[in-house]
Order: structure tokens, then sequence, then C-alpha cells
């Protein structure tokens, strides 16, 4: 009975530890935007968090390697604008300088690599451009 009940503790601290290992999946993470409301024209900023959704805390370091910014909000999805990255001393917050060509909701489509997770993280935001 002794080595029944060795045997019942070591296999439930086994599969203790391996919940406590479980890696993140790519649909615990989020793209927020720091401000919904921009200005439309030349030069605009926009601004995302990520953000790990079960600590709520910032992800810093990821690897943002396909933006797209268009109208399909607006079932305008062919309307593309213009758009760099930024450099951005904030932790996890990843900026954008784009040319917003006319008022309306404009969606920033992203997807990034997470340090140590193999899934892509993909995202995207609304932004309201008015003039």
């Amino acid at each position: 009975m002794s080595n029944f009940k060795t045997a019942l503790a070591t296999a439930g601290l086994i599969a203790l530890s391996a919940l406590s290992f479980a890696r993140a999946a790519a649909t615990d993470y989020e793209f927020q935007p720091l401000t919904q409301t921009v200005k439309s024209g030349a030069g605009s900023e926009l601004a995302v968090r990520l953000v790990d959704k079960r600590t709520s805390t910032p992800v810093s370091g990821a690897v943002v390697f396909r933006t797209r910014l268009d109208m399909s909000p607006d079932g305008m999805g062919e309307m593309e604008a213009k758009h760099e990255p930024l450099a951005s001393a904030e932790a996890g917050i990843y900026r954008f300088k784009a040319d917003l060509t006319m008022a309306g909701r404009w969606a920033l489509k992203l997807q990034a690599k997470v340090p140590g997770e193999a899934e892509t993280i993909e995202g995207s935001v609304i932004f309201q451009a008015k003039d």
C-alpha cells in the first residue's frame, strides 16, 4: 500500500509540474490601442500596447514583422495607408507614423513574434481618424 501512495503522490507532482511549464497560446495576447481617436492627415501617430491577457501585463521585446493599415471597418478594405514603425521607450508599446488620408475608422492589423512563444501573435486595432 505504501508503494501505491508514493506512486500516486509522484504522479500528482508530475502533473502539477507539467501545468506550471505550460506555454502561453497566441490567444493569450492582445493588441490594444493607447487612444482610439487620432487626427487624420499625414504624420498621424498610432500606438498600441501588446498585453498578456492572463496577467494584464505589457509584453516587451515582441518583433512586429507584418502590418497593414486600411479602412476595412468602414467597408473600404482596399483603401490602405502608408505607415512606418517609430521607436518607443515604453515597455510593451509599439508606435507607428501613418498617413491617414481621410476621416473614418482605420484598422491596424499586426503580426508579431513574442520571445519564447512558438505561435505568431495576430491582432487588429481600430482607430477613429477625425479632421
